[in-house]
């Protein structure tokens, strides 16, 4: 089977990379495509993928218009050459348009719920996978499974913590160290959305500054107060930063999700609100605000407190499916598989993560 994935974030690259792992020692062949936004390029490589760069992505309104038109048709010519057998993303509305062309099925995961881009690419689209708890109805497409997306890399099939990262921070072995998770606010579904402001920032950053380390992670620039505090590590790296972290404060959804999942306690802050993030809140792992009122009483609160909830942690993994496993599965089987979560969604519980251990 020859299988195109296309990558509109670094957080696919991580969703996508065990699932691309396992195809390969099948036999699959695969090819990722992306846009370059923040560290796309690094992380393909670091995990040694084939993949094709259609350059940096754009930022203004008329330059994703633009984007739309340039990026199809760079997809196109290479999928022609590829010639793939089944197209995957999250959200991809290139590769929704591509598998049409192609006349080539596109499944998409989906537990954003950004609906100026599912209109874009559900009419073209075969099947949506999406968590059980996404609240978006995107009708018979729509495909839903007991798990998050970061579940599919940072289940303890696919990952075990590296202590070695505390050599590479600087930290030593009982020293506390908090992530402050800051974005750059240009994705088309942050427009009218909205965190931290920079005064909260601010108050942020000099209280966990004076009570233990601190590394801040930016996709954009930040003042220059903030610049002797910015991480330096590999991108790969980052999911050991955060399972040995102490705290995460994250305005961006998907670092919030992994620090939850990894038993992290964290903040996550943001207008717009996610199932993922909602969801590990009955979990004691992640705490939702919608703007940055009381945040830094949630703060002090964490940073004062007994911090990692390892416990949690196990409670998530005992309720939830390795959703890799469920994507090869599926994909290896579609369309079969599409009539068998339809007729049977039960069936899910074959791949269950049962207290960290993979049964099938």
């Amino acid at each position: 089977m020859r299988i195109l994935i296309d990558i509109g974030h670094p957080g696919h690259v991580h969703l996508f990379r065990p699932f691309a792992q396992e195809m390969e020692k099948k036999g699959h062949h695969i090819l990722f495509t992306c846009r370059q936004k923040e560290f796309e390029i690094e992380l393909l490589e670091a995990a040694e993928f084939k993949y094709i760069s259609f350059g940096r992505h754009y930022k203004t309104t008329l330059g994703k218009i633009f984007g739309l038109f340039k990026f199809n048709i760079q997809m196109f010519f290479n999928a022609i050459k590829f010639k793939p057998d089944v197209l995957l993303s999250h959200g991809s509305i290139y590769a929704a348009h591509v598998s049409f062309l192609l006349k080539k099925p596109h499944v998409s995961m989906e537990d954003s719920g950004n609906m100026e881009q599912i209109r874009l690419y559900l009419p073209f689209t075969k099947v949506v996978l999406t968590p059980f708890e996404l609240p978006e109805n995107l009708g018979e497409k729509q495909i839903r499974y007991h798990s998050y997306h970061e579940l599919a890399y940072l289940n303890p099939k696919y990952f075990i913590p590296n202590n070695k990262i505390l050599r590479i921070l600087g930290v030593s072995k009982n020293e506390k160290y908090a992530i402050l998770r800051l974005v750059s606010w240009d994705a088309t579904h942050d427009i009218g959305q909205g965190g931290l402001t920079v005064n909260q920032k601010e108050e942020i950053v000099g209280f966990l500054s004076s009570k233990m380390k601190l590394f801040i992670t930016s996709e954009g620039n930040v003042p220059d107060y903030f610049k002797q505090y910015l991480i330096k590590i590999e991108p790969a790296q980052i999911h050991n930063v955060l399972s040995f972290a102490d705290l995460v404060v994250s305005e961006g959804a998907t670092m919030a999700s992994e620090a939850g999942v990894l038993g992290t306690p964290t903040i996550y802050v943001n207008s717009l609100a996610r199932c993922y993030n909602e969801d590990q809140e009955k979990y004691g792992t992640v705490f939702n605000f919608r703007d940055g009122t009381n945040v830094f009483e949630k703060v002090k609160e964490l940073a004062n407190g007994s911090l990692k909830q390892k416990e949690n942690h196990k409670r998530i993994l005992k309720d939830k499916i390795n959703l890799t496993s469920f994507l090869v599965w599926f994909i290896e089987n579609y369309p079969k598989s599409k009539l068998i979560m339809k007729k049977n969604p039960e069936y899910e519980n074959r791949f269950k993560i049962n207290n960290g251990l993979y049964s099938k």
